[in-house]
């Protein structure tokens, strides 16, 4: 099982490296949110904290664009299990003397790589910007595990919705539903004490919310605004609940 997963992982990642077009949008895209989105809020805030942290803006935002970047990496993801499905290259796979699991984590590892090198990138591009990583090196380490668990929990997501979808425009206005309105409805661009109550109330059950606050302060020493074993509990669930229903979808007849 472990080398059918290795050689689809494999695969997708050299066609990943081979494809100038998806190298440059999956790398640059989340350079551009941040510098243009971060560069005119940090023009028109100073170097001044943003309230009720002690984080810059940028340091404050760069946890909120991984997020964005893990929820894009999923759709993404999705829909090239979707184009597989579509295109009988799926069938084949199924047909070979190799477990069905296999091919789903396959595609789904080499997403949550994609997003693991999108969050690295844009770590150091928010450094570049001024923003000031805490000196906690396993607490680096343990925030990107973390992001790569709430990855998870999303291509799993993604890859069941692709597994139902019967076409590509069923995918996109399914999914859509579970990408920015996601990122917004958060904590990742403003404080929940400046919401209103109702977006407030849509924060707190919002996974990516739980994932922001714990890697904000894993790497950028935040003060925590949610309980922290809460959060840990919350991304884990969410990781384990899209791995399920990925794995559940894709246990069905492929049509």
């Amino acid at each position: 099982m472990t080398a059918a997963i290795s050689t689809i992982w494999s695969k997708h990642m050299t066609k990943f490296v081979k494809n100038g077009e998806e190298w440059m949008a999956t790398l640059f895209m989340p350079i551009l949110w941040i510098l243009l989105f971060g560069a005119g809020m940090k023009a028109m805030m100073g170097d001044m904290p943003l309230a009720g942290t002690n984080l810059s803006y940028i340091a404050f935002m760069a946890p909120g664009i991984v997020a964005l970047t893990a929820l894009s990496g999923a759709v993404n993801g999705g829909a090239t299990l979707l184009d597989e499905k579509l295109r009988g290259i799926l069938k084949e796979y199924l047909v070979a003397p190799i477990p069905r699991l296999s091919i789903l984590l396959g595609n789904m590892l080499s997403n949550v790589t994609k997003s693991l090198l999108q969050a690295i990138i844009i770590l150091v591009v928010s450094v570049l910007m001024g923003a000031a990583l805490s000196g906690n090196v396993l607490g680096w380490l343990l925030g990107l595990a973390l992001m790569i668990v709430f990855a998870l929990g999303f291509v799993g997501i993604a890859s069941g919705v692709a597994m139902r979808a019967p076409n590509t425009g069923a995918y996109h206005a399914l999914i859509f539903l579970l990408n920015l309105p996601l990122l917004f409805a958060s904590n990742a661009l403003y404080p929940i004490d400046l919401m209103p109550t109702w977006l407030k109330v849509v924060a707190y059950i919002n996974p990516t919310t739980y994932i922001i606050d714990l890697t904000r302060n894993l790497w950028f020493g935040a003060p925590a605004t949610l309980n922290g074993f809460l959060s840990l509990a919350v991304v884990i669930f969410w990781g384990l609940l899209g791995t399920w229903f990925g794995y559940w979808s894709f246990k069905k007849p492929v049509k």
